[in-house]
């Protein structure tokens, strides 16, 4: 018994050590590793939209061209994925990478739940553009979005383009409802071809988007089934979740809390934002953008269903505009194709 009690009380020891152990990232080091002059690598709480939110700012060199990038979901907080695959990037930009509110680190900062709305999220956004240029000294600066992130992106340089030098558009998302009904249809119909009996009977039970009732775990259950055939991680049958989880767990940026909190921010966000964002049509609502936009898109992604992004491509007015297509990726590019994406980036924007 006394054997029980004193393994028990190592392991809550263990616990209360590993809950209070904040978050830091790394220096960014020199080949004998020396920090590098004139670098910045900087995990930070400060105030947008009067709440306390979380940014992380990593580059070899302050001085370069900044790029904002917005996470998707609504919820999915992806410090940890970026900084496992900027560290190239981190030589040519100051990469700055931001938990919205609601979102893991920023999870206390969806209070009220009122607050959760996608006005108040470009909000956020202009006013951590501001913090950003003045602090940087910058005219303008890139802002890159994913997903959920690629509408936040579009609303807000629409509304501020003369904060932005580019807009680019990640796995872009543009019509909601037909998204969620190619996605549905498509999933469904790799179930039958794999004859997945079991698949096909729940997509079925749970029926054609929009989904009423219980939508939350219905929207949930379809995009499970999405990524066991590959439409979210192109040749996967496990998605990208292997993918975020590890980055996420192996995250120094993230204290134990965060961690908890990387899970009740997904949930949360998607059950506040997701009947907004479901009425969401850019086409509708944006027609012209008076920046360069890039639209970089997987020729296999049907969680923000491809064909969809190329029809606004097409139809969106721009100074200059550009379509590059990742053949070997989904809905996951900047992972799935990292090589070509960091490569992009840098012979593109590093000037």
């Amino acid at each position: 018994m006394m054997i029980l009690i004193s393994v028990i009380s190592v392991f809550l020891l263990i616990g209360v050590i590993l809950f209070f152990i904040p978050g830091r990232t790394p220096s960014i080091k020199d080949e004998r590793g020396h920090i590098l002059k004139g670098s910045i690598a900087s995990l930070e709480k400060i105030t947008l939209g009067g709440q306390k939110q979380w940014i992380l700012i990593r580059g070899a060199d302050a001085t370069k061209p900044i790029i904002l990038f917005l996470h998707g979901g609504p919820g999915t907080s992806d410090m940890g994925l970026m900084r496992r695959h900027t560290s190239e990037l981190e030589k040519h930009f100051v990469v700055v990478t931001w938990d919205q509110r609601g979102a893991c680190k920023s999870f206390s900062a969806g209070k009220p739940n009122s607050s959760m709305t996608i006005s108040q999220m470009v909000s956020d956004i202009f006013d951590l553009t501001e913090m950003l240029r003045n602090r940087f000294n910058k005219n303008k600066i890139i802002l890159a979005g994913h997903s959920w992130g690629s509408i936040l992106g579009v609303l807000t340089v629409h509304k501020y383009p003369e904060l932005f030098s580019t807009y680019i558009g990640i796995n872009q998302a543009v019509n909601m409802p037909e998204n969620e009904r190619i996605s549905y249809e498509w999933t469904l119909e790799q179930a039958i071809k794999a004859n997945d009996k079991q698949a096909v009977k729940k997509l079925t039970e749970i029926g054609k988007p929009p989904y009423i009732g219980k939508w939350q775990k219905k929207f949930m259950t379809e995009r499970r089934l999405l990524g066991k055939f590959g439409g979210e991680f192109y040749g996967s049958s496990k998605g990208a979740f292997p993918v975020v989880i590890g980055s996420m767990i192996r995250a120094t940026e993230y204290t134990l809390l965060d961690k908890i909190n990387f899970f009740r921010g997904i949930f949360a966000s998607v059950r506040l934002l997701g009947p907004e964002l479901m009425k969401i049509n850019l086409t509708e609502l944006v027609q012209e953008l008076k920046v360069p936009v890039y639209f970089l898109l997987g020729r296999h992604d049907y969680e923000a269903p491809f064909m969809i992004a190329e029809e606004y491509f097409n139809l969106l007015r721009a100074p200059m505009k550009k379509l590059v297509w990742f053949e070997n990726s989904a809905h996951m590019l900047s992972v799935e194709d990292n090589e070509k994406f960091t490569d992009f980036l840098i012979e593109r924007f590093n000037k």
